[in-house]
């Protein structure tokens, strides 16, 4: 096992690519294999503005309400459609603002809600993160791996869990659970048990959705943890759910697309359009899904038909799910471009060297796209694969400039956001920053100075204490020593 994350091998069905390590870390002999040796090779067709093109959804994220926030960044791509836009203006220059060492890899981004910042560490650390210093609310412990993203909601925090660390494969009685814990003290509410879940839950109304390595979709009630429905799909589901007009869209390891009933979970459309399997979680706008896959496509797919409209060959590999945006399609590939498709036609609109290996979802925040660089993902890929340095890097969502550079970063899709603050997420660490000489970084300097000069008082204090013990300390041992002095004159005199 290598020492900066889990070695886990995939069973040889169309399964995870080998990223490096880490649950991200998968078998690529398997998906490269039938990929070589398919006679599905990736499609392309081109799409149409006129069909099934909703120009009326526009992705734009729900405005922060005007009274208090409680849930900034409630989900995994921020809504339910995971469109990954930011509705918070942030630009750089950043200033950092704290950070925490969460021990071993994250692989997904944290969700802000609550005045926190809620973490999901890769081997069963779980941190709820006060959200503007970065202390530690309460924390987990399950010994169990987590490969997706917090949900808040209810004033309820609902987290995946797989079976216990180190996760294989394979391993006979593998299980796993949706759990819900009270987001202000962390006390359990419900446990749902079922095989391991590697989906960020969905929240909408009283329902949550997830797939799971039993080839289920499941709808659990989101107040009691009991089960509503299952769906059986043809393979393990690991993708995370997206909602659109009452109906779940999620995909598997067959390469398989579904569109369910949200009520029912009954089938409404199935594509196996995929040549390998759905890593990256859809993306739902204009009435479409955006989706790419292992094979290196993106394909868009109607929402209400299921119909294919159109698909682009883009690169070696397709793990990270598309930010829409302003009718174009942000997605990076693993050897090393990154692109803006025409989100109508598929045309490609700019394309840029990404600087590296990208394995992550892009977010969008106030017009910049930001990504990340994983050195180590692909790395017994047997398909082209950029590697690089790890870090962060944002690009302007018109032209692919270069913007800003952050040296850190690798799995997760590297920002959330919340009005204050950008989080972004390195390997192992995880960071808080704000914009230069913004109010949130003058406030965050005045409490720190505040609490510097508390800290140095309290040290003050405790040293004049300190002397002040010596000192009667010493008084003592002198008045002892006097005493002691006294009492051999008077045996003396005997």
């Amino acid at each position: 096992m290598r020492n900066d994350a889990f070695a886990i091998l995939r069973a040889v069905t169309r399964r995870r690519l080998l990223v490096g390590g880490g649950l991200v870390a998968i078998v690529l002999a398997v998906a490269i294999g039938l990929y070589v040796l398919s006679e599905d090779k990736p499609r392309e067709k081109r799409g149409s503005a006129t069909e099934e093109f909703v120009v009326t959804e526009e992705p734009e994220p729900t405005p922060p309400p005007k009274k208090v926030n409680k849930r900034p960044w409630p989900t995994y791509g921020y809504d339910d459609a995971r469109q990954h836009i930011s509705p918070y203006k942030h630009r750089p220059p950043y200033k950092r603002l704290w950070t925490i060492d969460a021990h071993d890899t994250l692989e997904f981004p944290p969700s802000v809600g609550y005045g926190r910042v809620y973490l999901a560490q890769q081997k069963g650390l779980f941190f709820a993160l006060n959200a503007e210093t970065g202390r530690v609310s309460w924390r987990k412990s399950l010994d169990r791996c987590a490969a997706s993203s917090p949900t808040v909601g209810r004033g309820v925090v609902y987290v995946s869990y797989m079976h216990h660390v180190e996760c294989l494969q394979g391993q006979e009685g593998a299980d796993g659970f949706v759990v819900a814990w009270d987001a202000e003290t962390g006390r359990e509410r419900w446990r749902y048990k079922t095989a391991p879940v590697e989906s960020s839950p969905l929240l909408h109304g009283n329902r949550l959705f997830v797939g799971s390595w039993d080839h289920g979709v499941h709808a659990i009630n989101a107040k009691t943890g009991k089960r509503i429905w299952r769906f059986q799909a043809n393979n393990e589901v690991n993708t995370s759910a997206v909602w659109w007009r009452g109906r779940i869209i999620i995909g598997d390891d067959s390469g398989t697309l579904y569109a369910l009933s949200a009520k029912t979970g009954r089938l409404l459309w199935s594509s196996g359009a995929g040549t390998e399997f759905w890593y990256a979680t859809p993306t739902v706008a204009y009435g479409r899904v955006y989706i790419g896959n292992t094979d290196g496509t993106m394909y868009v797919f109607g929402a209400r038909s299921g119909k294919l409209l159109w698909a682009r060959p883009l690169g070696s590999y397709i793990y990270g799910a598309a930010a829409v945006y302003r009718r174009n399609v942000f997605v990076g590939t693993y050897d090393g471009k990154f692109y803006a498709l025409d989100a109508a036609t598929g045309d490609v609109r700019w394309q840029v060297d990404a600087g590296g290996t990208v394995h992550s979802a892009p977010t969008v925040i106030d017009g910049l796209v930001y990504y990340a660089i994983c050195s180590s993902c692909g790395s017994e890929a047997q398909r082209a694969i950029a590697g690089g340095t790890d870090s962060t890097i944002a690009v302007r969502a018109s032209d692919g400039k270069r913007a800003w550079r952050f040296p850190a970063g690798k799995y997760a899709n590297p920002v959330v956001a919340d009005e204050d603050r950008i989080y972004l997420t390195g390997r192992a660490h995880q960071f808080a920053l704000a914009r230069k000489g913004s109010k949130t970084v003058k406030e965050y300097l005045r409490r720190t100075r505040a609490a510097k000069r508390r800290r140095e008082a309290g040290e003050r204090r405790e040293a004049r204490q300190q002397r002040a013990r010596e000192a009667r300390r010493e008084r003592r041992e002198r008045a002892r020593s006097r005493a002691a002095e006294r009492r051999e004159k008077r045996e003396d005199r005997r």
